[in-house]
């Protein structure tokens, strides 16, 4: 299975946290990140988000269908996003669009199977493959990229 957990590109301050949107430079970098995306991502990828309106706009800029989820909300455990991904048991691809702190502790777990607090920038992605060579089970790091990189 491959997870790709994707970070909101650059909000708005204010409130209601739900409620915010992009600035124009996150617009931008989510075009950038989607642009790779949907060059690099298996086609049959399903596409989960936050109800949040910057992930809804970040997942949008994919010009994909996409499932927005109330467990990939801000305030999210990392155990309910990797549940709501199917990680790691699930076959093909997910992509995961949300929020920190949530994203950098799924991932921390997903490498390390503990819990840790690791930083996703915004916009940027972290892609997460789990698989068996042999009796072994393996995770590996397929990529990480924030949009400066793009």
């Amino acid at each position: 299975m491959d997870i790709i957990l994707w970070r909101h590109a650059e909000a708005e301050e204010g409130s209601p946290d739900l409620a915010r949107k992009l600035t124009s430079h996150g617009e931008q970098q989510a075009a950038k990140m989607a642009a790779w995306l949907k060059q690099h991502m298996p086609g049959n990828t399903r596409i989960i988000a936050s109800p949040a309106q910057r992930t809804q706009q970040t997942a949008k800029s994919l010009g994909m269908e996409f499932t927005t989820l109330d467990a990939l909300a801000p305030g999210a455990s990392p155990q309910a996003l990797l549940e709501a991904a199917g990680w790691p048991l699930s076959k093909g691809s997910v992509l995961v669009i949300g929020h920190q702190p949530t994203l950098g502790m799924a991932a921390a777990y997903a490498m390390t199977r503990r819990t840790q607090y690791w930083s996703v920038r915004k916009g940027a992605i972290w892609w997460i493959a789990n698989r068996r060579r042999g009796e072994e089970e393996q995770t590996v790091l397929r990529a990480m990229l924030t949009p400066e990189l793009l």
